[in-house]
């Protein structure tokens, strides 16, 4: 009884401490390494015909709310799929390493005009969130594997699923609303989700990753006894 009531059962706790590492590693530790280095910028004609609505900042922001609760849904799955969820989330985080390392990206925000609380926001956003980093995006890969946490889970309401889509791809589009990301950034993390989930099953990574962090788990239980 007490191991249900725990927000992430034992067994994944290890596997989160390495997303969340792994995630800070990703986005902020390569920027030591790539600030003074030329950035890219990936936008197309196309980017520069999406308006900006500084309303979006609202969903922008409001997606941590929605990985804190599909990302302890996704790690409270069956025991298999739960050890898929995080290992193929860490496998994503590597890539997006190795993306802003190897190929820094910037684009060009617009100049944000008024003084109203949501144009405030997005000023704020702007001054916290420097323009690099930027493909793929980890807004758009976090908020999909939100979706992909709870699409096949039936313990889930059919209606909190579709939430979960709608808040995945609302995302997305605040994303380039806010001129905080580009077409081909969405793109690409949305594949690289999806890429990262079907990659960790076929190569028995997940598989492998699960009987790591349980032994792991073991040997610190052990431990602690002794």
């Amino acid at each position: 009884m007490e191991e249900r009531k725990r927000l992430i059962p034992e067994e994944m706790r290890l596997p989160a401490v390495f997303s969340i590492v792994c995630h800070a590693a990703a986005y902020n530790g390569t920027r030591l390494l790539t600030t003074a280095r030329p950035h890219y910028d990936f936008s197309v004609e196309m980017d520069g015909k999406i308006p900006f609505a500084a309303w979006t900042v609202i969903i922008y922001l409001g997606c941590f709310a929605f990985w804190f609760v599909n990302y302890i849904i996704g790690c409270r799955q069956e025991r298999k799929e739960a050890f898929r969820f995080m290992g193929a989330d860490l496998i994503a985080k590597t890539v997006c390493m190795l993306c802003f390392l190897l190929l820094p990206t910037t684009n060009t925000r617009p100049f944000v005009a008024g003084g109203s609380v949501l144009e405030e926001l997005v000023r704020f956003l702007y001054r916290m969130d420097a323009a690099d980093n930027l493909f793929p995006s980890i807004h758009c890969l976090n908020s999909w594997f939100c979706f992909i946490a709870v699409r096949k889970n039936e313990k889930v309401p059919g209606w909190y699923r579709g939430a979960s889509l709608l808040m995945a791809l609302g995302v997305c589009i605040s994303t380039l609303t806010t001129k905080q990301h580009v077409l081909v950034d969405v793109f690409a993390g949305v594949a690289l989700a999806e890429g990262s989930y079907l990659f960790v099953e076929k190569s028995g990574f997940a598989a492998w990753y699960g009987r790591r962090c349980l032994q792991k788990n073991l040997e610190k239980k052990e431990q602690s006894i002794v």
